[in-house]
């Protein structure tokens, strides 16, 4: 328990901070402005028993705020919110991207033990996954979520009293504590896929400060101004809901959540597992009544440590509600609250059309990064992607040979391990996994990484071919708990199979023969990174082309073609394109895409698998559209 002089003092202080208010909007490009402060409102007589509980969540945004020292951002809301309330300085998604990242927040639980890490799945989550709105609900919440959901498993429709874009926390009974949630998607990605007209930005190009792995190209700098232009709508619509609050008179009982679903969002941020993809701003307002419940005073930071699996615990703690324990992250505010954690995980797993397999842990000072798949380059086409003007110009810059080396890795191989300073790097450019005056940070992480993936049974590496089937009768989850997933030996062929270490073939050519289909797989993947130095082990790669698991036939298709069979592997891809399996489809095509003008012959069967509306979800469509404009060109 607080003395009771300092629970008065950090009262006063919450009090004095809380109710400075602003009624000048006019954007800054340097300070917000705090404006004049409103006449102070009468003391609450009580605390409520429980608060309200809101959250407002912008799309697609790294924290380009004023209140993290950005100057060319104009956001005053957001920044005087900060000087309201506490800002966090190492938030983080667990995944760089919405669908996964929310399926994450929706049920704090971990999407690579769920299967519902890849992104736009729909794998069902066990029975007794509930998202937490029903625990607040079943506890006399009024949950509102306006109105974005993208969870990326089974929906559970009952978990909301409202879920649309007229969601509203006032439609709740009198006296009824809420729990509301506004999504704001102004700042998406797909706000910079049209370009507004350069005289109309408010942003100038010309004053852009480029990141250094961009190159200085007029699509780039307009891109990056009429994201700032973005934020900055964003900023005025966070504005909007906190006046609403305020003017229903909840703003007393109800503590404020900002943060954004992830990093973002042009090339190399959204979807990619640096800082600028997983990093994301969130600043927590407590009212006065409230201020016990802050873990500082107003106007301050904590660099604890805070991932979306905390989340759902976080809520839970404060409304007084038991945490599940099946919940696998810890409550950061409230009764229940945890130990601060040492580490920060997160992952990437397919996105969109194309295939990749990525684990990342942060502290507070390093981002240590490992790929699975370091022969698929960074730069991967993705349809969605590359509607932004940006990437084009990137792309073509890239083909002219006028990028520096950092600009043009992102169109090369991938490094197996990655490790960054982040304080002293914090765009992630300086690699120093190869540094041995980093051995020994790189050992440990690199340890806190496998040991992760054990104990939470990352059913991320079973391939989706696979997944798909699995899931048609039980849960990933359930699976990896049957006895039929032996994760610590996935995870070691894995690791194996991505080093690209001659030494390894010989375990990885016993592995080719392994009961389990999975280490199968990982083996004939380990085989394709090796390229020419696996030609002795050509004839039994050539056997796997009649395996009976779907995923390995096409790993060995690919395998094959990069010893030299390539007619061999597209008659088995053609094959595999025939079968009810989109996610094999999916896997399939990623394959005839690297061969180019040597899979000419698949081309029918590709173009047959362009056959209804594309949705999202349509992956295999647009991968197949991608075969075919390259052979139009």
């Amino acid at each position: 328990m607080r003395p009771l002089f300092l629970t008065i003092l950090l009262f006063v202080t919450a009090l004095s901070g809380y109710y400075t208010q602003s009624s000048d909007r006019q954007p800054s490009l340097r300070q917000p402005s705090l404006g004049q402060p409103l006449p102070r409102q009468p003391l609450p007589r009580q605390p409520l028993d429980r608060p309200n509980i809101l959250w407002i969540v912008s799309e697609d945004n790294s924290p380009l705020l004023g209140c993290y020292g950005d100057t060319f951002a104009t956001t005053p809301n957001i920044d005087k919110m900060a000087t309201q309330g506490v800002r966090y300085t190492n938030a983080f998604a667990t995944a760089p991207v919405c669908a996964p990242s929310r399926s994450t927040l929706i049920t704090g639980m971990y999407p690579p033990s769920l299967g519902t890490e890849n992104m736009r799945s729909t794998y069902p989550s066990p029975a007794f996954v509930k998202f937490y709105s029903q625990y607040l609900k079943d506890a006399g919440y009024y949950t509102t979520n306006n109105a974005k959901k993208d969870y990326n498993t089974t929906d559970q429709l009952a978990a909301w009293d409202e879920s649309s874009g007229k969601a509203t926390y006032k439609n709740r009974k009198a006296g009824q504590p809420f729990f509301a949630i506004f999504n704001l998607t102004v700042s998406h990605e797909s706000s910079i896929h049209k370009s507004t007209p350069t005289e109309q930005l408010r942003h100038k190009p010309s004053r852009v400060t480029l990141p250094p792995y961009h190159p200085d190209t007029p699509e780039m700098r307009h891109d990056w101004a009429q994201y700032y232009d973005k934020i900055e709508d964003m900023d005025t619509q966070v504005g909007a809901l906190l006046d609403e609050l305020e003017k229903s008179g909840e703003a007393e009982n109800t503590i404020v959540f900002y943060y954004s679903d992830h990093g973002g969002v042009l090339g190399r941020s959204k979807r990619f597992m640096y800082e600028s993809g997983l990093r994301v701003p969130m600043v927590i307002r407590f009212p006065p009544k409230y201020a016990h419940l802050a873990p500082a005073q107003p106007g301050t930071t904590t660099d604890r440590i805070v991932t979306f699996l905390d989340f759902a615990p976080t809520v839970l703690s404060l409304a007084g509600v038991p945490v599940p324990t099946h919940m696998q992250g810890k409550a950061f505010l409230g009764k229940q609250q945890g130990p601060a954690r040492d580490y920060a995980h997160a992952f990437r797993g397919r996105m969109d059309e194309r295939i990749d397999l990525v684990r990342s842990v942060r502290d507070k000072k390093y981002r240590y990064i490992r790929n699975y798949m370091p022969h698929k380059i960074y730069g991967q086409y993705l349809e969605y992607l590359w509607q932004a003007p940006s990437m084009g110009s990137w792309e073509a810059a890239y083909k002219a040979g006028k990028l520096n080396d950092v600009q043009k890795k992102f169109w090369e191989t991938k490094p197996v391990e990655e490790l960054f300073d982040v304080e002293a790097d914090p765009h992630n450019i300086h690699n120093l996994a190869g540094d041995p005056k980093y051995a020994t940070v790189l050992e440990k992480l690199r340890k806190v990484n496998h040991d992760y993936l054990v104990q939470i049974k990352d059913v991320g590496f079973i391939p989706e071919a696979s997944v798909q089937e699995i899931a048609r009768t039980t849960p990933l989850f359930d699976y990896a708990r049957s006895g039929k997933y032996d994760v610590k030996k996935v995870i070691e062929t894995a690791e194996m199979a991505s080093l690209g270490d001659p030494k390894n073939l010989k375990e990885l050519t016993r592995k080719l023969a392994d009961t389990d289909p999975v280490i199968r797989y990982w083996a004939v993947t380990g085989c394709t990174i090796l390229g020419n130095k696996a030609a002795s082990v050509k004839t039994q790669l050539l056997a796997l082309l009649n395996d009976p698991e779907l995923s390995v036939r096409i790993a060995a298709a690919e395998a094959v073609a990069g010893l030299g069979e390539k007619e061999k592997a597209v008659d088995t891809l053609i094959g595999t394109l025939k079968i009810g399996n989109q996610m094999a489809r999916v896997q399939a095509l990623n394959v005839l895409d690297q061969l180019g003008p040597d899979a000419r012959k698949a081309y029918p069967a590709v173009k047959a698998v362009i056959v209804g509306e594309k949705v999202d979800g349509s992956y295999d469509i647009r991968a197949a559209e991608r075969i075919i404009a390259k052979t139009e060109n």
